[in-house]
C-alpha cells in the first residue's frame, strides 16, 4: 500500500519526500542489516529519496534495498572522494566534513529512520530531535522525547510517512 509519494509544496508543485536512514557503519548483525534493507526497499516503494551517510553497514543495506526497487539513493560521504561510497548510491556527494556531515544528513530530510545504534547514530538522532526533525527508532537508541519507536521495517516506514504528512 502506497502511503505517500510527495508532499504538497503549494501552487500545484510537489516536493519529493527525503528520508534519512541512519545506523552503524560496521559490526552490524545480519538481522539488523536485513531490517535496514527492508526499510530502504519500502521507502523506495513509497517514492521517497533515501539519504544516508553513504558508507557500509546500515547505510549500505538501506541503499541496497532502495536501489533494488529503482529508488533514488543519496550518500553524503564524510571524505573527499566519491569512490568511498557504497555500490548502491545513485548520487554520491563527497563533503570532506568527516563526522560533521551528520548534520547535512539530518537537515536534508523530512524524517529520520534510525536502524540500530552507534555513537555516530546517536549524534544524528540527537541533532534531529534538537532541530525538530521527526525520528523513528527501529532497534535503536531509546530517548525520552522526540523519538517514535518501531518494531519492524513496515512500522518504521509507515510511522515516518505519517510524520511527514503532519509537517507544514
Amino acid at each position: 500500500m502506497r502511503l505517500r509519494w510527495t508532499r504538497a509544496k503549494g501552487a500545484g508543485v510537489a516536493e519529493a519526500v527525503y528520508v534519512a536512514v541512519v545506523g552503524p557503519g560496521r559490526d552490524v548483525s545480519p538481522d539488523l542489516l536485513a531490517e535496514a534493507k527492508d526499510v530502504g526497499r519500502l521507502l523506495a516503494q513509497e517514492g521517497c529519496t533515501v539519504v544516508t551517510g553513504g558508507l557500509g553497514g546500515v547505510m549500505e543495506a538501506a541503499s541496497q534495498g532502495a536501489y533494488a526497487e529503482g529508488g533514488l539513493t543519496v550518500g553524503l560521504l564524510p571524505g573527499s572522494s566519491r569512490t568511498e561510497g557504497n555500490d548502491f548510491l545513485t548520487v554520491a556527494l563527497p563533503t570532506g566534513l568527516g563526522e560533521m556531515r551528520n548534520a547535512l544528513v539530518v537537515r536534508s530530510c523530512h524524517v529520520v529512520i534510525c536502524v540500530g545504534g552507534s555513537w555516530g547514530t546517536l549524534s544524528e538522532v540527537a541533532l534531529a530531535v534538537r532541530t525538530g526533525v521527526p525520528v523513528v527508532a527501529l532497534h535503536g537508541w531509546q530517548l525520552p522525547e522526540g523519538l517514535h519507536a518501531a518494531d519492524d521495517a513496515v512500522t518504521a516506514v509507515r510511522t515516518a510517512m505519517a510524520l511527514v504528512s503532519d509537517q507544514p
